[in-house]
């Protein structure tokens, strides 16, 4: 089974992060804007891959497929929460058998985090929407890739091979910005 195309999200700090020492999104780290993209974007998913507290953060995303990684379980498990989800263990099964269980074949799968499943993708992504708060700083924070912080943000992608499309301002008054990094691959090269 080949895999969907797959995409992630997220917003970090100016040193990278992603939540504040205790793992929560700060009220600083929320913008209208990008929560608007974030939604677009999920809208187009087929399934959303994330983390416990990634879960827990966005409920609107509750009505679409889901994966949700953890290490309470062997390998995979229906979600008693959520008839629409499957609990996910990346050590235990492969992603392909994931989502073959959740019934899941194409469209888009949209990753959006923590930590270790933002890097847990990074040969997978086809694209990755960075968007970057430079007023906000969160030190000893969740990093958005276990290489953070003795890479940036930008180098993990482009060391993995993606590269960066053109800088959008989300929000001039806050420095807020977005770059979209896509894979560069030959036709018909897989990941």
């Amino acid at each position: 089974m080949a895999l969907p195309r797959v995409e992630g999200f997220a917003i970090v700090s100016a040193d990278g992060m992603l939540a504040n020492a205790q793992g929560l999104m700060p009220p600083e780290m929320f913008f209208e804007a990008d929560q608007d993209f974030f939604h677009e974007g999920v809208k187009r998913a087929s399934v959303i891959v994330n983390g416990r507290h990634s879960h827990e953060r966005y409920p609107p995303t509750a009505d679409k497929p889901r994966l949700t990684a953890t290490r309470a379980i062997a390998a995979l498990a229906r979600d008693p929460e959520n008839a629409r989800a499957l609990l996910w263990n990346p050590k235990g099964a492969s992603i392909e058998r994931a989502l073959n269980e959740l019934g899941v074949g194409d469209g888009m799968l949209a990753v959006i985090g923590g930590t270790e499943i933002f890097g847990l993708f990074l040969p997978l992504y086809d694209a990755f929407h960075l968007s970057r708060a430079p007023r906000v700083s969160l030190p000893g924070g969740r990093p958005v890739f276990p290489q953070v912080p003795a890479q940036t943000p930008e180098q993990v992608l482009q060391t993995h091979g993606l590269r960066p499309g053109t800088k959008r301002v989300l929000d001039q008054a806050k420095g807020l910005t977005l770059v979209t990094w896509e894979q560069v691959r030959l036709r018909g090269q897989s990941p």
